[in-house]
């Protein structure tokens, strides 16, 4: 079967509407989706087969009064049947892509320690875990 990798504009929501499971960490509402698509500095690339949505890399440019603008790379995610198959690198690449089209000089990811497999993944781009620590406020 073949997999597409796509940037999705503003107006393309639809098509995410067919999604494969745990793609997405919960399902997907088509007016957050449409807002988020419609936001400048806010990016999606999602894999397709057969129509289906079977991974998405979703990121934004964060803008700095002091230094360069970055890539915040916040989500990546692949159905359990199309892991391993080199679509989680090719969606990177592609919103690596879109990051130097938008001037960024760098992207950044995180993940929880212990998800090996997105870990072997971002380390196999050349990059290396920092030491980190993330509070959580709700508000």
């Amino acid at each position: 079967m073949t997999v597409s990798i796509r940037r999705l504009e503003a107006g393309d929501d639809a098509l995410v509407m067919p999604v494969a499971e745990d793609v997405f960490d919960e399902p997907v509402r088509p007016d957050r989706l449409a807002a988020y698509l419609r936001q400048p500095g806010h990016f999606m690339i999602v894999a397709l087969a057969d129509s289906v949505v079977v991974g998405q890399c979703a990121a934004v440019i964060h803008r700095h009064p002091d230094k360069l603008s970055e890539l915040y790379i916040d989500e990546v995610g692949v159905t359990p049947a199309f892991q391993r198959q080199g679509i989680a690198r090719k969606m990177l690449d592609a919103m690596f892509a879109i990051g130097r089209e938008h001037g960024c000089e760098e992207a950044w990811v995180g993940t929880e320690p212990d998800n090996v497999p997105a870990r072997a993944l971002y380390e196999s781009r050349d990059s290396v875990a920092e030491p980190f620590v993330m509070y959580v406020y709700r508000l």
